[in-house]
C-alpha cells in the first residue's frame, strides 16, 4: 500500500523526472566533445604570432633586396647569427644578469609602494582627493624624464636606475589597487565585518582577494612600465662593471654595429614577451578560480 502511493504514477511529472535528468546530462555531452584540446589551443594562440614574426621578416628582407640604407641594413640571417654568437659569450649573460637584477629590485619596491598607496587611498578620503590626481599624473610621465631626477638624487649609478623603474612604474600599480579596491561589491566587506573582520584582517581576507583579478591587470601594466623606465635607465647611465643589455645596446649603436642592436632589441623583445605571457597564465588561472571565465579561457 504504501509503495504503490509513493511511486508516481504515469503521466505525472515524477514519472519523467530521471528522464529529464538523462535530457540535461545528454546536452552536456556536445558542450564537452566540442571542447578543444589543451595543443590546439596552444596552437590557436600560437600560429598568429609565428605569422606576424614572418611577414616582419619577409618585410626586412624586401628592405634588403631593395637595397635600402645598404650601409647600414643587415639580413635577418646575419642578425641571426650575430644573436647567436651573443648568446654563447659570457658577457652577454653578466649584463642579462645586471638587467634582471636591476628589474627585480625595482619593479619588487614598486609593487610594495603602489600596494601601500593604492590601499591607502582606497582608505583615507583625504588621501584620495591629495594623491588621486597626482597618481594619475605621474603615470603619464615618460620614463626616461625621471633621469634628471635621478641623477641628481644618486648620481651615475645603479640605484638611479632603480629609481626610474619605481617612479615610472609604481603609479600605475597604485592605480590599479585603488580601481580593484573600488570594484569591490559592498556586500562582500559588510559581510567581512558581520562576521568579524575589522581592519587589516577585512583587507587580507576579504577586499584585497577580491580585487585580485584588477591589481593582477595593473601589474602587468606596471611590468611595462618598469621595463620601459629599466632599458631607459640602462641607456643613459652606465656604471662601470655592471652594464645592462640596455647599456650595451646603447655601446653597440654608438660603435655602429647593426647586427648587435637588432639582435639585443630581440633579447628585450623576447624578455617582455615571456614575462608578458606568465602574467597572462595567472591572470587567467584567477580569473577561472573566481569563475569569471570557464576552463577554455571564455
Amino acid at each position: 500500500m504504501l509503495a504503490s502511493l509513493s511511486r508516481p504514477t504515469p503521466g505525472t511529472p515524477g514519472e519523467t523526472l530521471d528522464e529529464d535528468l538523462a535530457g540535461l546530462d545528454a546536452l552536456e555531452i556536445p558542450l564537452a566533445l566540442g571542447t578543444t584540446g589543451r595543443v590546439q589551443r596552444a596552437w590557436d594562440a600560437t600560429w598568429p604570432k609565428f605569422g606576424a614574426f614572418a611577414l616582419i621578416l619577409l618585410a626586412w628582407q624586401v628592405a634588403v633586396w631593395a637595397h635600402w640604407k645598404p650601409f647600414i641594413l643587415q639580413t635577418p640571417g646575419t642578425v641571426a647569427r650575430q644573436l647567436v654568437d651573443l648568446l654563447g659569450t659570457s658577457s652577454f649573460w653578466t649584463s642579462a644578469g645586471v638587467t634582471f637584477h636591476h628589474a627585480v629590485i625595482g619593479f619588487g619596491i614598486a609593487i610594495a609602494l603602489g600596494a601601500v598607496v593604492g590601499t591607502a587611498v582606497t582608505r583615507v578620503s583625504v588621501l584620495r582627493a591629495a594623491l588621486g590626481s597626482l597618481i594619475t599624473g605621474m603615470q603619464t610621465m615618460p620614463s626616461v624624464l625621471w633621469f634628471p631626477l635621478a641623477v641628481m638624487v644618486f648620481g651615475l649609478s645603479s640605484n638611479a636606475i632603480v629609481l626610474m623603474i619605481v617612479l615610472g612604474s609604481s603609479p600605475a600599480i597604485a592605480n590599479g589597487f585603488i580601481s580593484g579596491i573600488d570594484q569591490v561589491p559592498p556586500g562582500l566587506t559588510r559581510a567581512g565585518r558581520i562576521l568579524g573582520a575589522r581592519g587589516f584582517a577585512l583587507q587580507r581576507h576579504i577586499v584585497l582577494p577580491a580585487a585580485l583579478p584588477v591589481v593582477l591587470g595593473s601589474l602587468k601594466q606596471g611590468w611595462a612600465f618598469a621595463w620601459h623606465a629599466l632599458m631607459a635607465g640602462e641607456f643613459l647611465i652606465q656604471v662601470a662593471g655592471q652594464v645592462g643589455l640596455g647599456g650595451r645596446t646603447e655601446n653597440a649603436q654608438t660603435q655602429g654595429y647593426f647586427a648587435v642592436v637588432v639582435a639585443l632589441m630581440t633579447v628585450i623583445v623576447i624578455v617582455g614577451i615571456v614575462v608578458n605571457t606568465g602574467f597572462n597564465r595567472i591572470d587567467l588561472a584567477v580569473r577561472h578560480r573566481y569563475g569569471l571565465i570557464d576552463a577554455n579561457g571564455r
